[in-house]
C-alpha cells in the first residue's frame, strides 16, 4: 500500500493526464458517431479487460448485439461508471441475469449486464448482492464518472461463460454502437494507468514528500 500522501499525488497526477488527453481529438473513426458531451471513463479494469466491435452480432432467437461485450480475466473484475450520473435501476431477470441502469445529462443512459452473481470461487449464483453492487450504490444514488459501480459476473444467459460485461449505451431511447467510445476512452485511460505505473516503478520505493 503507498503512503497516503503519494497516493494523493498519483491521484492528481492522473487528473492531470486524463485532462490533457481529452483535449486530443478524436479519431476519424468517431466522427461519424454520436459523441458524448460529457466526461467519460473506461468501464472495466483497463488491464483486465478486452473487447471488439461485436455490435450486431448475431444472437439466439434471432437477435441482434446491442451492445459491447468487455470481456474480463477473472470474474469480480471492478466495473466502473462510464460517466456521472444517476443509478435509476438495479435488478435481476432470466437473460441479463443481475444489471445496473444510469442515467446520464442530454439524453445519454448506460447499462451494465451479467454483473457477478456467484459465491467467491464458485458457480453456484447464490451471491449476496455485496458481492455485486459496490457499497453505496443503490437506486437514486448519484456517481461519478469512474466510480467503481460492480464487479464482473456471467449471472444471466451468460452463465458457465467467459466473464465479462455487456455494456450498452442508450440515448434520447435509441441504442447507439458503444465501441468507437469506448475504444477511445480506453486509448486515453490507459495511457494514464500506464503513466501512473512508470511514476510507481521510478519511484523505487524511495518516497520522500517534503
Amino acid at each position: 500500500m503507498l503512503p497516503e500522501p503519494v497516493r494523493n499525488l498519483l491521484v492528481v497526477a492522473l487528473s492531470c493526464v486524463i485532462a490533457v488527453t481529452a483535449l486530443i481529438p478524436a479519431s476519424p473513426a468517431l466522427a461519424h458517431h454520436d459523441k458524448p458531451p460529457f466526461e467519460i471513463r473506461f468501464p472495466q479494469e483497463i488491464d483486465k479487460t478486452r473487447f471488439t466491435n461485436d455490435w450486431g452480432d448475431r444472437r439466439s432467437g434471432g437477435r441482434r448485439h446491442m451492445g459491447t461485450d468487455l470481456m474480463a480475466t477473472a470474474k469480480m473484475v471492478e466495473v466502473y461508471a462510464f460517466a456521472a450520473g444517476v443509478v435509476t435501476k438495479i435488478n435481476e431477470r432470466s437473460r441479463p441475469g443481475r444489471y445496473l441502469w444510469i442515467e446520464h445529462t442530454h439524453g445519454w443512459e448506460s447499462l451494465y449486464v451479467h454483473l457477478n452473481d456467484d459465491n467467491l470461487g464458485t458457480d453456484d449464483g447464490e451471491a449476496d448482492w455485496s458481492l455485486t453492487i459496490a457499497p453505496g450504490i443503490e437506486e437514486g444514488v448519484e456517481v461519478k464518472a469512474g466510480q467503481l459501480i460492480g464487479w464482473v459476473g456471467d449471472s444471466g444467459n451468460a452463465e458457465g461463460g467467459v466473464p465479462h460485461t455487456h455494456f450498452e449505451i442508450v440515448v434520447d431511447g435509441r441504442s447507439i454502437n458503444p465501441y468507437h467510445i469506448l475504444a477511445e476512452a480506453y486509448e486515453r485511460d490507459l495511457r494514464a494507468h500506464e503513466f501512473l505505473e512508470w511514476i510507481v516503478d521510478e519511484s523505487d520505493g524511495a518516497y520522500s514528500i517534503d
